[in-house]
C-alpha cells in the first residue's frame, strides 16, 4: 500500500508550481474518489447508459439498484478513457463527468472540484494528471477497501504533513481501530454468527470511515452472511467526502453517511445501534455547539443527549461519550441493548472536583452501570499526539458477571515499536498484542494488567471541615493604614477614623464582642456612622487569627468558621456505598481528622457526591530509590569526565 499511495501521490510532481505542496491534496483526494468510482462503474457502464434512455430520471436509480446491485452510477458518455481522447475538450468533459453522478454522490462539490479543474485547466497540467491517474486501476477487485481505505489515510497523512495540519483529526491509526473492534464485538460473539443476522454500526466522528470498514470487516470475517449496516456523521468537508465515497464502493445506503456538527444537530434523531465508535478531538472546546447543546439540555432534560450535565466548555469529549449512550440500541422491550467503544485522553477519568459538570457524568455514567471496561493504550499510539490515551468500553445490557463492576486493563506495556515513526505514532499494537489484552479482557480476572471494581468504589463524598473563628484585636498604627485599604472604607473620613482609633490603641482583645463594644462607642464620639459592611471591614482589618482568643459566634451563639482554615477531606464511600453517608463520613472525621483538629466540624449543608477514575494509582508500582554508595560511584565518574574535559580546554 506504501508503494501504491507514493504512486499515486507522485502524480502530484505535475502540480509543482501551480499549486503549493499543503494544496496538493485538492487535487490528489477528489482525483483519487473519481478514479475509484470510475472503476467500479466500468463494468456496468453500457448498461446504465442503456437504462437511463429507457426509464425516467427518477426511476433510474431504482432500476439500477434492481438490475445492476448499484447504489450509484453516472449517465455521462464519458469514462477516464475517453477523457484523454479529446485533450481540448478536457476541461468541459472533466466537470460534465462529475456533475452526471446520481444525487447521492455529492463529493465533489465538499472539494469544489469544478474549481481546481478550471484551474488545471489554466495552468496547462489538467491533461497530465488526469492521463496519469487513467493508468492507475483502483478497482476493488485490484485494491481491495480495506487497502482503498489505508491509501486515502496515507494520503490525507502526508497531505497533512505538507500543511502542517493534523492528520490524527481526520482518522485513528488502524491497530487501534482493530483493537476498539475486537473489545467491542467480545460479547456478542455468538449473536453474529448466527445465520443472517443483521447488525448497526454507528461512528459520530466519522473521519474517513476507517471505524466502520473495519467494523464490517470484522463481521465479515465472523461471519459471510451477516449484514451490517454503517453509519456515521462527520463534520470535516474531505473527510466526509472520502468516508462517503468509501460506503458507495461498498454498496452501503450512502445517506446512511451525512455531514454536520455532530453536537450541534444528530442528523440520526431518535435511532439507535447496535454498536457505536468513536474517537473525538480531544481537549478542543465546544463553544461553537453551546448554544445548541444547552437548548436541548433545556428543553429535553434527561431526555436528552446529555442527561448526566455538562462539562467546561474547554474540551468536549464527555459530550461525545454522552451522546454514544444515548445512541445505544436500549436493553429491554425486545431490544437486545447496544454497546459503544470511544477513545478519549486521560482528563475524562478524573477532571472536575465534587459536584462539576465532568464529576457528574462519570456519577451518571457509573450510577446506570453502563462502563464495562477501560483500557489504558501505550503512548505514542496516534498520529497527533503522545499522550496516555483509553478505550471505554459501555454496555447498556452486561453479562451477569459484569454487572455492577467496571474492569480496568492496563495495556500499555502491550505494543511493538514501528521501523519508521509516522508523526507521534512511533508504536503499535500488533496482533499479538491486541490478542493478549483481549484474552485480558475475557479473563475478567484480578492481575497484573486487571483490576476489577464495584462502581461505587469510585464514588465518594467531598466534605467541608470548618475550624472556630479565633481572633486577637489591637489598634496599632501599622493595622489601621492596613484596615483603610479596604474597599468598603473608600468614602469613610480617613483622618476622622484615625482620631476616633486613637484612645482603643495600646491595649489587646481576645473577645470579638468586647472589642466591639469598646469600638462602637469610639465611633459614635467621633461623628462617625459605619455601615454593616464598613464596620466589618474595620474590625477584619484590626485582627489577626490568634489560637488564644476567643471563638467568635453569631446571633445565635453558634462558632463562626474561619474561611482561611477551611479544608475539604475527599471521604471514599466504601463498600457500603452511598446509603450509608452519614455513618461512614462520621468515621471518617473521627479517625482522619478529629485527633488533629479537635475544634474542627463539618458543615453538611456543603457535603457533595464525586466521581473519579484514578487508573494510574491502581497499577502504581513502587520503584525504590537507587542506593547512595551507587549514586555517589556516578556521581564521582561524571565529576571525573568533567575534569578531564576542563583540562582538554586548558591545553
Amino acid at each position: 500500500m506504501s508503494s501504491l499511495g507514493s504512486f499515486v501521490w507522485s502524480i502530484a510532481d505535475q502540480l509543482r508550481g501551480v499549486y503549493k505542496p499543503h494544496q496538493y491534496g485538492n487535487v490528489i483526494l477528489p482525483m483519487t474518489i473519481l478514479r475509484r468510482l470510475d472503476c467500479i462503474l466500468e463494468p456496468s457502464r453500457d448498461e446504465v447508459r442503456a437504462l437511463a434512455t429507457e426509464v425516467s430520471p427518477e426511476r433510474l436509480a431504482v432500476k439500477v439498484r434492481q438490475q445492476l446491485g448499484l447504489n450509484f452510477f453516472n449517465t455521462s458518455n464519458y469514462d477516464f478513457q475517453k477523457l484523454i481522447e479529446d485533450p481540448d475538450k478536457l476541461r468541459r468533459n472533466l466537470i460534465e463527468y462529475t456533475n452526471r453522478f446520481s444525487d447521492n454522490v455529492d463529493v465533489f462539490e465538499r472539494f469544489a472540484f469544478a474549481q481546481e479543474i478550471g484551474r488545471m485547466d489554466e495552468k496547462g497540467r489538467l491533461y497530465e494528471v488526469v492521463s496519469q491517474f487513467a493508468a492507475v486501476d483502483l478497482h476493488p477487485d485490484k485494491v481491495p477497501n480495506a487497502e482503498m481505505g489505508d491509501l486515502f489515510e496515507e494520503l490525507i497523512r502526508r497531505f497533512a504533513e505538507n500543511s502542517n495540519e493534523t492528520a490524527g483529526e481526520h482518522f485513528t491509526p488502524r491497530d487501534a481501530i482493530h483493537l476498539m473492534v475486537d473489545l467491542l464485538f467480545a460479547e456478542d460473539t455468538d449473536g453474529l454468527a448466527k445465520e443472517g443476522v443483521v447488525r448497526t454500526v454507528y461512528d459520530p466522528t466519522a473521519g474517513t470511515g476507517g471505524m466502520l470498514t473495519i467494523a464490517e470487516e470484522h463481521l465479515k470475517q465472523m461471519n459471510r452472511g451477516a449484514h451490517l449496516g454503517l453509519y456515521g456523521q462527520e463534520i470535516n468537508d474531505q473527510s466526509y467526502a472520502i468516508c462517503k465515497s468509501d460506503m458507495i464502493a461498498k454498496g452501503q445506503d450512502v445517506t446512511n453517511i451525512q455531514l454536520g456538527d455532530t453536537l450541534r444537530e444528530d442528523r440520526f434523531p431518535g435511532k439507535t445501534f447496535d454498536f457505536c465508535l468513536s474517537n473525538p478531538p480531544y481537549g478542543v472546546d465546544w463553544k461553537s455547539a453551546s448554544e445548541d447543546v444547552k437548548n436541548e439540555v433545556r428543553d429535553l432534560g434527561k431526555n436528552s443527549r446529555f442527561p448526566g450535565g455538562l462539562p467546561k466548555i474547554s474540551d468536549g469529549q464527555m459530550l461525545f461519550l454522552q451522546h454514544l449512550v444515548a445512541k445505544m440500541k436500549p436493553a429491554g422491550g425486545g431490544e437486545s441493548g447496544g454497546r459503544a467503544g470511544i477513545v478519549l485522553n486521560g482528563s475524562p477519568l478524573f477532571n472536575g472536583g465534587a459536584g462539576s459538570g465532568e464529576s457528574e457524568i462519570r456519577r451518571y455514567l457509573l450510577e446506570h452501570d453502563l462502563v464495562e471496561a477501560i483500557v489504558a493504550l501505550p503512548t505514542n499510539m496516534f498520529y497527533n499526539t503522545g499522550i496516555a490515551t483509553y478505550v471505554w468500553i459501555l454496555d447498556n445490557s452486561k453479562q451477569k458477571h459484569r454487572v455492577g463492576k467496571v474492569q480496568l486493563i492496563d495495556g500499555t506495556s502491550f505494543f511493538t515499536k514501528m521501523r519508521k515513526n509516522l508523526g507521534d505514532k512511533s508504536r503499535e499494537v500488533s496482533d499479538e498484542d491486541r490478542k493478549r489484552i483481549v484474552e485480558i479482557y475475557h479473563a475478567f480476572e484480578e492481575g497484573e494488567h486487571s483490576k476489577i471494581f464495584n462502581n461505587g468504589d469510585f464514588g465518594y463524598w467531598t466534605i467541608t471541615v470548618e475550624r472556630p473563628l479565633k481572633l486577637r484585636f489591637e489598634v496599632t498604627p501599622e493595622r489601621v493604614e492596613e484596615a483603610l485599604e479596604a474597599k468598603a472604607l473608600a468614602k469613610v473620613d480617613r483622618d476622622r477614623l484615625r482620631d476616633a482609633l486613637a484612645p482603643l490603641g495600646g491595649r489587646t482583645w481576645l473577645n470579638r464582642d468586647e472589642f466591639l463594644n469598646d469600638l462602637k462607642p469610639a465611633l459614635n464620639d467621633a461623628g462617625l456612622k459605619l455601615g454593616a459592611p464598613q464596620l466589618k471591614a474595620l474590625w477584619q482589618g484590626l485582627s489577626e487569627r490568634d489560637e488564644q482568643a476567643e471563638v467568635c459566634t453569631d446571633r445565635k451563639g453558634k462558632p463562626e468558621p474561619d474561611t482561611s482554615l477551611r479544608d475539604t477531606e475527599n471521604v471514599p464511600f466504601g463498600e457500603a456505598g452511598e446509603r450509608a453517608m452519614e455513618t461512614t463520613i462520621a468515621e471518617y472525621f473521627e479517625k482522619e481528622v478529629a485527633p488533629w483538629v479537635p475544634d474542627a466540624w463539618i458543615d453538611h449543608s456543603k457535603t457533595k457526591v464525586g466521581y473519579e477514575i484514578p487508573f494510574t494509582r491502581h497499577f502504581y508500582k513502587y520503584q525504590p530509590p537507587r542506593p547512595l554508595e551507587e549514586i555517589d560511584r556516578d556521581l564521582e565518574k561524571l565529576t571525573a569526565e568533567i575534569v578531564e574535559l576542563l583540562r582538554e580546554v586548558e591545553g
